[in-house]
């Protein structure tokens, strides 16, 4: 039995990798809560560089960590090909009624009991990765 072809991750620039979030619509919010990494699905769109996040989690139990982590991707399996993005930075819950009530008529969210956060985090700093499958050689026809 033959291994499986490595895969290679390939480092993307900052521009490119906020053109993907854009191009996607949800991801994952990450935050730690009793020491515990806690995952939660979130759907987004990018404003003026700040991502705008709509999440089933507890306002305070995000509101109360000074830097979130958003990640996002497209992996196509079993190949393991796709893109990976994550930001990090400061985030905000939206208050004002009138846009709050925007970014719930345009944002698709998901039921869970009374949670349905609106928040705005600021990217300091984003990652992203191509995840690849080596090109292989063919032989030169002589």
């Amino acid at each position: 039995m033959t291994p499986p072809a490595e895969r290679t991750m390939l480092e993307i620039s900052g521009a490119e990798a906020l053109w993907l979030l854009e191009g996607a619509g949800t991801g994952r919010l990450v935050y730690i809560q009793r020491d515990q990494a806690m995952i939660r699905p979130a759907s987004h769109d990018l404003e003026h560089g700040r991502l705008i996040l709509r999440t089933p989690v507890q306002p305070l139990a995000v509101l109360s960590r000074t830097r979130l982590t958003y990640h996002c991707e497209d992996i196509r399996h079993p190949a393991g090909t796709g893109w990976t993005v994550t930001a990090h930075g400061p985030a905000d819950l939206i208050t004002d009624q009138d846009e709050a009530a925007h970014y719930r008529r345009t944002l698709p969210g998901w039921s869970h009991g009374p949670h349905d956060t609106l928040l705005r985090l600021t990217p300091q700093s984003i990652t992203g990765f191509r995840l690849a499958r080596p090109r292989t050689r063919t032989p030169d026809a002589s």
